[in-house]
């Protein structure tokens, strides 16, 4: 009878090439995330300022 021969995956070392890609990759994408969330809370602070020179908004609680 003879033996079947089954594919098996052979395990290979890390490819420090692709390791390297992959981490600047997920590093920029992480970084623009950011970006974007402090370009966002930019742009509510600089409304809210905006709001309260043109008296549209106050600080102080109104009484009642």
């Amino acid at each position: 009878m003879a033996g079947h021969k089954i594919a098996h995956a052979t395990l290979k070392g890390p490819n420090v090439a692709k390791e390297i890609c992959i981490g600047i990759a997920l590093g920029l994408s992480a970084g623009f995330v950011w970006k974007m969330h402090h370009w966002n809370e930019q742009r509510k602070v600089r409304a809210f300022y905006d709001m309260l020179e043109k008296g549209e908004i106050s600080v102080v609680a109104a009484e009642e």
